[in-house]
């Protein structure tokens, strides 16, 4: 294979990674740059309550049942 081919394919390669790396999602904790990022979905507030009630009842199960979670604000039922 002649140098100006692969290397060709190379170029094309790194700029395919660096596109890649531009638009992919940073994960849960980190946010993407410019008009292809979005908050992620453990920073929504939806999601925020959700993991607080969760962590509530999980403290509230662990502390005694029912008076508990009357404490925390959620219903002895859950």
């Amino acid at each position: 294979m002649s140098d100006r081919v692969l290397l060709s394919v190379l170029v094309v390669a790194a700029l395919a990674a660096v596109a890649l790396a531009a638009v992919w999602p940073q994960g849960y904790g980190a946010r993407s740059p410019g008009p292809f990022g979005h908050t992620p979905i453990q920073q929504t507030p939806q999601m925020q309550a959700a993991m607080a009630r969760e962590a509530a009842k999980r403290k509230a199960k662990q502390n005694g049942g029912p008076a508990a979670a009357a404490i925390a604000g959620l219903r002895p039922s859950q």
